[in-house]
């Protein structure tokens, strides 16, 4: 199997691009081209860093889970696309990919997977003992998600249980413990992610369709839009009835109306027939985030 790929196949931008021919195709099955997904996957461990904060996060868990971040997400989608590289070859948007185009074979990437793990949990036992139980209890969501868009129309809820994880584990890794604030943060997440992963999945709602793969978004279809709202709604009153929990100050909770705003104009911009725009909107998560770890670190220190 050829071990380069080409520019014309796939974006190449950045740091990617500059790696050397024979790493692209590793770097692309960790999506190191598209950081959107490591930037959702760390933006809940920060919530739950700054949760337990006194008042400020600890910047040295902050760097771990950054890193662990990085390495996991990339873990998470070798495992996705060894899951899914002959669906993957049938739909537009992923044909490309590495697994999928041949770029890299399965062994490869089995021993891809294996090193990342490894890294992940040389960074893991740096943190308190409860937070290494939940990280090692978190790869039985990671390996099991990619199968439930062939047998459940909730694959965004699967997600939303894997990608938030970092809220407890972030809690545990900052206090040794978790508490109730920690875990409706968590529930807020989890809602969050089944709004923004649905508008994610538009984008291949019609290739999921003709090859038999659900979600949420084939489920909802034109009713995704009230669907995105009770959502983010829930993710709003659950983030604010951790900050009520957790005692934090009143500066939380207008951080919280920033972001309720933010994903009130997802849910009134939302064109499921425009693919770009609810690629736009999915990414736009990532400032969502950074508004809700600040008002939490608001909340704490003033």
């Amino acid at each position: 199997m050829n071990g380069t790929v080409q520019a014309s196949d796939i974006r190449l931008g950045g740091l990617v691009g500059a790696l050397p021919a024979g790493v692209q195709p590793y770097a692309l099955l960790m999506r190191l081209d598209r950081p959107i997904g490591t930037w959702l996957l760390f933006l809940p461990g920060l919530w739950g860093l700054a949760l337990g904060g006194a008042p400020w996060p600890d910047l040295w868990l902050v760097a771990l889970f950054a890193f662990g971040a990085v390495v996991m997400r990339g873990a998470g989608c070798v495992i996705n696309d060894l899951w899914d590289r002959d669906i993957d070859r049938l739909v537009a948007r992923t044909a490309s990919r590495p697994l999928a185009s041949g770029a890299v074979d399965p062994l490869r990437a089995v021993g891809l997977l294996a090193l990342l793990l490894a890294i992940g949990f040389a960074v893991l036992i740096q943190l308190h003992p409860l937070a290494v139980v939940l990280g090692i209890a978190s790869l039985v969501p990671v390996t099991i998600y990619p199968a439930m868009k062939r047998i459940t129309w909730w694959p965004q809820a699967f997600l939303g249980l894997t990608f938030n994880w970092g809220v407890p584990m972030g809690y545990a890794a900052a206090t040794g413990t978790v508490d109730a604030a920690a875990l409706v943060l968590y529930a807020a997440g989890f809602f969050w992610t089944l709004g923004y992963d649905t508008i994610y999945a538009h984008q291949d709602r019609d290739d999921d369709a003709l090859i038999g793969v659900r979600s949420t978004a084939l489920l909802f279809g034109e009713g995704t839009r009230p669907f995105l709202a009770v959502c983010y709604g829930a993710t709003v009153a659950l983030a604010a009835a951790s900050g009520a929990l957790a005692g934090l100050s009143a500066w939380y909770f207008v951080g919280i109306a920033v972001a309720a705003l933010l994903l009130a104009r997802q849910v009134i911009v939302l064109d499921i027939r425009d693919a770009p725009l609810c690629g736009r909107l999915f990414r736009a998560n990532r400032e969502v985030g950074m508004v809700v770890a600040l008002a939490i670190i608001a909340g704490r220190v003033a």
